[in-house]
């Protein structure tokens, strides 16, 4: 799962950065759609929503991680018993 949030996290880094350079491209060429301030706005809530994204990601694979060692800890609880 954290594995997925990771990889659309830098994907929409990756759009971020895209619609960043369309703001220097957009002012030296004339025809392209939008203005620079246009994708600023759009280059910055991509970045805020990646990162977001990542987060999750970090936070998802943290409580995995709990719950993998959680059930490592209980199963060697149990062989330790003494069996009747």
């Amino acid at each position: 799962m954290a594995r997925n949030l990771y990889i659309l996290a830098g994907t929409l880094l990756l759009f971020a950065l895209i619609s960043f350079g369309m703001t220097f491209v957009g002012r030296s060429q004339t025809g392209l759609p939008g203005n620079g301030t246009l994708w600023a706005t759009t280059a910055l809530f991509l970045t805020v929503g990646g990162l977001i994204v990542a987060l999750c990601g970090v936070m998802t694979a943290m409580f995995e991680q709990v719950d993998r060692r959680a059930e490592e800890k209980r199963y060697q609880e149990r062989s330790r018993r003494p069996r009747r």
